[in-house]
């Protein structure tokens, strides 16, 4: 039986709301009234109180791993050169991994593979065509060592949920699984599976279905990045 899915046209909403309540407003330069870029935006919601924001945003949208980058949002002038670090390196994973999705999110880097891509179906054992993207992608990882990376699995909700949950969670460890053996270290990784209780797209129909069987990988500076930018130690 399919399950319903629940609108996600909400969510954009939220995170506005949620990062507005405590950042004033986030679509706004304070000092020139222009429209702030993300890096900006990153330093705003970090000014307000990011870990709050970060557990409101991935409990009201559904969507924890971008929950997680802003739950790490430094804000401020230290959060501005964490961000201007988070665009290079998005740059380069957009050339490395066309068939993902990579967008800027505050201070950090959301990237979305469809597991059609990374798995035949029912399967977590990885394709050879995306271990050669991971490849990629821990090259670009390894090359800026002081962030965290958490894996997460998602699932459609046809099936039952037990085995949907079961499986998402095999496939983040898949990932996380073939980055540690790309010297990726383990305390870097965080793997986590969330079976068919976040979708993102309508599960009854397959091209619905087909968006909401993903990975989701969030990267965000870890303590010592932060600590480095707040001490005026990490370069522009």
């Amino acid at each position: 039986m399919i399950r319903q899915f629940k609108s996600a046209c909400v969510k954009p909403m939220l995170v506005l709301l949620a990062v507005s309540t405590l950042s004033g407003n986030v679509l706004t330069s304070c000092k020139s009234g222009k429209p702030m870029n993300k890096t900006q935006k990153g330093g705003a919601v970090g000014a307000g109180g990011g870990a709050l924001v970060g557990g409101i945003i991935g409990r009201k949208t559904g969507n924890t791993a971008i929950g997680a980058i802003i739950g790490a949002t430094v804000g401020g002038a230290a959060g501005a050169i964490i961000g201007r670090r988070m665009d290079k390196q998005a740059e380069e994973l957009k050339r490395e991994l066309p068939n993902a999705q990579v967008e800027r999110v505050g201070e950090g880097i959301k990237i979305t593979f469809g597991s059609d891509i990374l798995f035949d179906v029912n399967s977590y054992s990885l394709k050879p065509a995306t271990k050669r993207q991971l490849d990629d992608f821990a090259q670009t990882l390894n090359k800026y060592p002081d962030t965290d990376i958490r894996i997460e699995g998602h699932a459609d909700a046809t099936g039952p949920e037990d085995y949907n949950l079961k499986l998402s969670r095999e496939r983040a460890n898949a990932v996380g699984d073939y980055l540690k053996t790309q010297n990726i270290t383990s305390g870097r990784l965080d793997e986590i599976g969330y079976g068919e209780e976040q979708p993102i797209a309508d599960n009854s129909t397959e091209s619905g279905r087909s968006k909401n069987r993903r990975v989701d990988i969030a990267v965000f500076a870890n303590k010592k990045m932060q600590n480095d930018a707040k001490d005026g130690k990490l370069a522009n």
